[in-house]
């Protein structure tokens, strides 16, 4: 039996890796878990799964966390804050930790967790994207692995067993191409939120459902695969697959191509991550074929989708500059989301920002979490310049 902690517990991760919890509790237990905000649904988690410690990030909330347990037969340590989230995840005897926190705001917790010894299941892209020139160095020192929880990079993890060393070539990941992939280009300037939210395939959280609409989530998705399989941009490749069946590709020395192919279901790379190396027979819908029908693929457009050259900059450009990437788009899809700034200025912010920075090559957490908080504000401060901007960000 596996012992594990779940940062991130009420949203979308948490919840289905707990459902995995559930249906195989003789496979895993909970130690820690930690939420942000819904300070009820983590009540009902500690009902249900009894962990030793738990934290809400929320501090004016710890007083119904602690009533809302107080008859209960075991008496879990309860924290609060920020200190409280990276206390669970350092804490026990957990072997694993899965990271669904969403944003930056899970690296120092899972640089907490990396210390105290414990493998990490990286459901959070941005801890990695943002904080890799410490995450990786912290990973080989302390000894432990960094297996991926998220379809795309799972997929790629889970193709590349049984591969020799040097025996990749190139990298393929997967987008279904978001709410706009239909639409022409020239219909961009009108698009409103309620669009932007209309994924085509599946109902997402609102940042990553924009970040589809931008593609962005697969830009992010290009600098983490960099980091996990150490591959050159230049060897990364994104195409459209509307059906969203087959994950992620790779690409072997002598063109032989594999491919790993389900259902859109997250808890198969959760499951293949919180499991590894093992393989846990599940009664899921197994995938048909038939029922899938046809896969198609497509080249995306750079000019409907400018963030994928933005990523690729960023990335290319390394040092603090990816932090700044994910910080100046989490602040402008927000911006978005509340509707003070349109559709096509989100890659005019982040374009704006990123020329803004005076990148660090060798950053420290220090530096990481100073650019991360430079480019939040600068986002802010550039809204103030967008009328005087091209439509279109230039693609260089």
């Amino acid at each position: 039996m596996k012992a594990i902690t779940l940062l991130g517990s009420t949203g979308s991760i948490g919840t289905q890796t707990l459902d995995i919890v559930a249906q195989y509790p003789d496979q895993f237990r909970v130690v820690g878990l930690a939420a942000g905000n819904n300070v009820e649904m983590l009540i009902k988690q500690i009902r249900q799964f009894r962990p030793s410690i738990a934290a809400i990030c929320a501090p004016e909330k710890l007083s119904i966390l602690q009533d809302g347990i107080k008859d209960l037969d075991y008496k879990p340590i309860l924290l609060a804050g920020e200190a409280g989230i990276i206390e669970v995840a350092a804490y026990g005897d957990s072997q694993s930790v899965v990271t669904g926190i969403v944003g930056c705001a899970g690296l120092l917790p899972t640089i907490a967790a990396i210390k105290a010894g414990k493998n990490i299941a990286l459901a959070n892209k941005e801890t990695l994207i943002a904080g890799a020139p410490v995450v990786l160095p912290l990973i080989e020192e302390y000894g432990v692995k960094l297996l991926p929880a998220d379809s795309e990079h799972s997929a790629i993890f889970q193709c590349l067993q049984g591969v020799p060393t040097h025996g990749l070539r190139k990298i393929i990941l997967t987008a279904s191409g978001g709410a706009f992939r239909d639409w022409a280009v020239s219909d961009l300037a009108s698009v409103t939120v309620a669009d932007a939210l209309k994924h085509p395939n599946w109902s997402m959280g609102r940042k990553i459902t924009v970040d589809s609409a931008t593609l962005m989530n697969k830009g992010l998705e290009v600098i983490e695969a960099h980091f996990l399989f150490g591959m050159d941009y230049d060897n990364i490749e994104i195409v459209i697959h509307p059906q969203s069946i087959i994950h992620s590709l790779i690409e072997l020395q002598d063109t032989s191509v594999l491919a790993q192919l389900g259902w859109a279901d997250m808890r198969l790379p959760l499951l293949y991550a919180m499991s590894y190396p093992e393989r846990i027979f599940t009664d899921w819908e197994r995938l048909d074929l038939v029922k899938a029908g046809n896969l198609t693929f497509l080249s995306p457009d750079h000019h409907k989708y400018p963030c994928m050259n933005l990523a690729y900059a960023a990335g290319r450009a390394g040092g603090s500059m990816p932090a700044v990437l994910n910080a100046a788009n989490e602040q402008a899809v927000a911006l978005f989301l509340d509707e003070k700034i349109k559709f096509l200025d989100i890659p005019r912010c982040i374009e704006m920002t990123c020329a803004r920075h005076n990148n660090a090559q060798n950053p420290s957490l220090e530096d990481i979490i100073g650019a991360d908080k430079w480019a939040r504000q600068q986002v802010i401060d550039v809204t103030e310049q967008l009328e005087n901007r091209p439509q279109f960000i230039s693609l260089r």
